[in-house]
């Protein structure tokens, strides 16, 4: 075909897609500019079914910027449940502008997310009993019924609760491709973000032109292993070292963490939460609380040391700080909370039976036990959501891709990380040393290494040094 007729063929794509579009003024967070375009196809809750109900994909495209463009890159938020459009106006802002170079960048809101969401969320009647503490055993019953109490909501409110899985997000990334007119995607993902771009390698890889995958989790490690979240502690330890201060200030993170632990198993810390806002109200500070609170900062090194530095005051008998932490999660008389994609899509995600026993054994002694799995409660409840072992199979396929991992991600962890690409044969592995669960806008050469990528170099460097935090940024 003529340089001439491809030219042509591109202006009627783009005006056929632009007219399905509505172009607007995309303001990012720092106050940044640019034309951009909003979109929406509808698809099938569950296409299961042949009579079910139609929901909106909502996107924001921002068009190439070279006059020889390749495949729409996809970006994948991570959560489940996070919003692309909302990581766009973020500090990835120039990330997603400087990849134009290559493509259309599409900030995908996935089924139930950010723009895309037209699902209720469930506050069903279970309460904790903050105010007197309870047990591991009462926690998980009372999150098991309240979940089932959801899910019985969610279908009175005509929610397809089978809909809300990783392989109808990929059948909704091929509608997309569809949409946009492409004959492949680049897909461009974070945290569950390569969860769903590892099963579209499964399930659609003839159409997948590239992917960049970031804090990689496997299609079996949405349950985590407690174990490796100590060896994390330890790799974390190995860090604080290098730095005399820190050393000096946290000489062994895990027995001062244990330290917290045990004398909250003992005597748990009746607080009291108050601010200008509200009236004192008593929460009982218990081991598990503790458990939980770390589950949810050690995604990256800065966070950790402000962590760090709630076990150090609760160690000396100070709990002000952590109550002041508390106090922004914790309302009283608020009943327990579940969003239903971000929820419904780990459930449905799932695993089998013998990580599930290596799960169970390795929390009796771990660091954080087994808190970092909240879905891991809700297994059983609603077994017919499991998507099953096949879909927990990794992926094998010559698809060029991009790894990035970070020495210190508290989340996803590296060696896990490497276990879940093992089966893509063309790929690049960069690791982010003293790099943390977000890694994108970490440093200048990720960005620069990503670029590389995309324009097909080989990649000389596949190590990027970070320093250590020694506070929040």
């Amino acid at each position: 075909m003529s340089r001439i007729l491809v030219t042509f063929f591109l202006g009627l794509y783009a005006l056929t897609l632009s007219a399905q579009e509505q172009a607007f003024e995309f303001v990012a967070d720092s106050g940044e500019k640019v034309s951009a375009y909003r979109g929406e196809l509808q698809v099938p809750e569950f296409r299961g079914d042949e009579n079910s109900r139609l929901i909106p994909l909502r996107y924001v495209r921002f068009a190439a910027t070279t006059d020889k463009p390749g495949a729409p890159i996809v970006y994948l938020a991570g959560g489940p449940g996070g919003s692309a459009v909302a990581a766009a106006k973020w500090r990835r802002f120039p990330l997603f502008m400087a990849l134009r170079e290559f493509g259309d960048v599409i900030a995908l809101e996935q089924r139930g997310t950010g723009d895309s969401n037209i699902l209720p969320e469930c506050q069903p009647d279970q309460e904790l009993p903050h105010q007197q503490g309870f047990t591991d055993e009462q926690f998980i019953q009372q999150y098991r019924q309240a979940f089932a109490g959801c899910l019985t909501f969610w279908r009175e409110q005509g929610v397809d609760v089978r809909g809300y899985n990783t392989n109808e997000s990929v059948a909704d990334l091929d509608a997309l491709r569809q949409h946009l007119g492409a004959q492949k995607l680049s897909l461009w993902g974070i945290s569950y973000g390569t969860h769903l771009a590892l099963a579209a390698v499964k399930l659609m890889p003839e159409k997948l032109d590239k992917i960049i995958l970031a804090s990689v989790e496997g299609l079996d490690q949405t349950i985590k292993l407690p174990a490796q979240t100590d060896a994390y502690f330890a790799r974390l330890q190995q860090a604080i070292d290098g730095n005399e201060q820190l050393k000096a200030q946290f000489p062994d993170v895990q027995a001062l963490m244990r330290r917290v632990h045990d004398k909250l198993e003992k005597s748990p810390q009746l607080l009291n939460l108050a601010d200008e806002q509200q009236p004192a109200q008593p929460f009982m500070l218990q081991r598990r609380d503790m458990q939980r609170l770390a589950s949810a900062m050690v995604a990256d090194p800065a966070w950790v040391l402000q962590l760090l530095k709630l076990y150090q005051a609760a160690d000396h008998g100070v709990y002000a700080p952590v109550s002041q932490v508390i106090r922004r999660y914790y309302k009283p008389a608020e009943s327990l909370k579940f969003s239903p994609m971000s929820t419904l899509m780990d459930v449905a995600s799932g695993i089998d039976e013998k990580r599930k026993a290596q799960v169970s054994e390795q929390a009796e002694t771990a660091l954080l036990k087994d808190y970092l799995n909240p879905s891991l409660f809700l297994d059983g409840v609603a077994p017919e959501l499991d998507l099953g072992n096949d879909f927990r199979t990794n992926p094998k396929a010559e698809i060029p891709a991009l790894v990035l991992s970070g020495t210190l991600d508290g989340r996803t962890y590296i060696d896990s990380q490497r276990e879940a690409v093992r089966g893509l044969s063309n790929k690049v592995e960069v690791t982010v040393v003293n790099g943390g669960h977000n890694l994108f806008m970490i440093s200048p050469k990720v960005t620069e290494t990503i670029k590389a990528f995309m324009a097909g170099k080989t990649l000389s460097e596949t190590r990027i040094d970070v320093p250590f935090p020694v506070a929040m940024p």
